[in-house]
């Protein structure tokens, strides 16, 4: 089971690229390339699912247990040639003191061999002590090597080879110069979302081609077959399964992407049908039970939103018809009477009494905690839903002039979501939330979400 973590020393050190460019570059090879990603995430799994050609699954301590992200690599690693791990902020980072859900931890339940991408901006001889510390600092971890990135140009990179191969024992795997073809375009939640540019292609393979000539692409891959063996663990077993195929209509386009597959394997497990549609592109609905519309960045897309009026008639329609909606974040401020950005006030579905506003700082932003309320439609009668549900959330939107009788799915325990106390907006048979959840054992939304809408489909 060939795989690495690709770290760094802090966050913005460029290991997205180098991530993207090992993944492009290995499957040029003819490589089976299983990308992951640390934490949670959706569009940093986007361009490593495009250049790997195969889906990004996402590895988080704080809504898996070891048992799950064991589960789910393993896995996914026997069905491939080389898995590249991207890690998330620095090596050593984490929420916790000790590190328990740091970017290490990973790499030691793992037995990941790390590769640490140094940001060389501004550095000779300091790098030493900086390799040396990191090898110091926690003896489980293997530092297999380095990659020296955005040098300044040859003179930089051999006065760094040579202070490394003088002071520490660590390889340099490559230099990988700056250069404008390695740069994403970036926008407030990251890079911009490979589904949003049809230059994402091209622009994967001036990565991959960039990589495969400054790195030495044989020893990462001698470094990956370095890595320990992950035990075997039984595949969970959905507690439901819908007794007939169900329906449910998937919003995918340049306006909303972020979905997880693993969620999304949960619900095809579950007995759903999936059936991609476009309130971007597409005139009519398909004839479907059930609507899932993820987040994503509709705020870009507002004109195009807005002028597709015979789309947004007829998913108000299909609410106020009672079908099961399950919409997050950009979902919920889609299904929102009105989006307002930069002075422009768009109208959207209104099928939620509320009106999104955007802001020019975060709103929302971490990991979150909630606690469903009696409100919550999936919920009722259910005793695991007495427990909390770790989920995360990131948004710059806000709600405002929200109706005198909204209810509520959740109650915050951490984090934002919408006015610090509350979350999940209740209408009809729609739960909107601007919490992103994770179909994990401790709350397997994708069966509560099926079994909703078999019951409903029933009535």
């Amino acid at each position: 089971m060939p795989h690495c973590l690709i770290s760094a020393a802090h966050k913005s050190s460029g290991k997205t690229t180098i991530s993207i460019g090992l993944c492009a570059a290995f499957a040029q090879r003819g490589l089976k390339v299983q990308p992951f990603k640390k934490g949670p995430d959706y569009i940093d799994p986007l361009w490593l699912s495009r250049a790997a050609g195969r889906s990004c699954f996402n590895l988080d301590f704080y809504t898996m247990s070891e048992q799950a992200i064991q589960q789910g690599f393993g896995g996914r690693v026997a069905e491939s040639d080389i898995a590249i791990i991207e890690g998330n902020k620095g090596l050593y980072d984490g929420l916790d003191l000790d590190g328990s859900n740091s970017n290490a931890a990973l790499a030691h339940l793992l037995d990941a061999p790390v590769i640490l991408v140094i940001d060389s901006r501004g550095m000779t001889r300091g790098v030493a002590p900086l390799i040396l510390g990191y090898q110091a600092f926690d003896k489980k971890i293997r530092i297999g090597g380095v990659i020296l990135n955005r040098l300044g140009g040859s003179r930089h990179e051999a006065k760094l080879r040579a202070v490394i191969e003088h002071y520490t024992d660590v390889p340099v795997l490559g230099a990988v110069h700056v250069d404008p073809k390695l740069e994403i375009v970036e926008r407030h939640l990251g890079l911009m979302p490979s589904n949003e540019t049809d230059l994402a292609d091209a622009k994967i393979a001036d990565i991959g081609s960039l990589i495969a000539d400054q790195v030495d692409l044989d020893a990462v891959q001698l470094i990956c077959e370095s890595a320990g063996s992950i035990a075997s663990v039984a595949e969970r077993v959905p507690a439901y399964t819908a007794s007939r195929p169900l329906r449910i209509g998937i919003a995918q386009d340049d306006a909303f992407g972020f979905y997880y597959p693993d969620d999304l394997e949960a619900l095809l497990a579950c007995g759903a049908k999936l059936l991609p549609f476009s309130p971007l592109r597409d005139s009519d609905l398909p004839e479907v039970d059930a609507l899932f519309i993820g987040g994503g960045f509709p705020e870009t897309h507002l004109s195009v939103l807005e002028a597709n009026e015979s789309m947004r008639r007829q998913i108000l329609a299909a609410i106020e018809a009672d079908m099961p909606v399950y919409a997050e974040c950009g979902g919920l401020m889609y299904l929102a009477r009105s989006i307002q950005s930069d002075g422009r006030t768009s109208r959207m579905v209104g099928a939620l009494q509320a009106d999104v506003i955007m802001e020019e700082k975060p709103q929302g932003r971490g990991y979150a905690r909630v606690k469903p309320t009696g409100e919550h439609p999936w919920c009722v009668g259910s005793d695991d839903c007495e427990h909390t549900i770790l989920a995360h959330e990131f948004h710059y939107s806000r709600l405002q002039d929200l109706g005198p009788d909204v209810r509520f799915a959740y109650e915050v325990q951490r984090g934002s979501g919408v006015d610090g106390h509350h979350d999940g907006i209740v209408y009809r048979n729609v739960l909107a939330s601007y919490t992103h959840l994770r179909s994990v054992s401790e709350f397997c939304w994708a069966e509560r979400f099926m079994k909703f809408v078999e019951e409903c489909t029933r009535a």
